[in-house]
């Protein structure tokens, strides 16, 4: 998406860049056609079926075999405080940016795609809930999956 963005002439930084102004704005053009998300999510799926890749996407999962596919779960409390860590953003502004994301894409991939998105978790190989452990312990988790699948 980050790609299309720049198309489209922005200017994408680090991984908080959707929860800047900019970022809140370019996905609030986006919402005017589904046509955008349905080019990215082609794209994807390109990359996905080549392999060798790691694709962070909300719709992905339901949208191809490719892959190895993991949900991480976490109240919007634990994410806007792992979120506010990250950016230096206080929490309360936090939960609004989440609320705001979470409810959009749920109604952005009901309409395109017919996802119960945060719902339907069938497409998942691996759900980690990561409501009350580091970033390093659910990394190992899901290493710990990947490196079983190989063997």
């Amino acid at each position: 998406m980050k790609e299309m963005a720049v198309e489209e002439g922005y200017i994408p930084g680090g991984d908080d860049w959707w929860d800047t102004g900019e970022g809140m704005k370019f996905l609030r053009e986006r919402k005017k056609s589904s046509d955008f998300d349905r080019e990215v999510d082609a794209r994807l799926k390109l990359k996905a079926k080549k392999g060798d890749v790691v694709i962070t996407s909300y719709p992905l999962p339901w949208l191809t075999e490719e892959g190895l596919k993991v949900w991480l779960s976490g109240s919007v409390k634990s994410r806007a405080a792992r979120m506010s860590k990250r950016d230096g953003t206080p929490v309360s502004k936090c939960r609004e940016v989440l609320s705001v994301r979470d409810g959009e894409n749920r109604k952005l991939y009901k309409k395109i795609y017919d996802i119960d998105f945060g719902e339907d978790l069938a497409p998942f190989d691996l759900v980690v809930d990561t409501e009350t452990i580091s970033e390093a312990r659910v990394a190992e988790i899901v290493l710990r999956y990947v490196k079983g699948r190989k063997d």
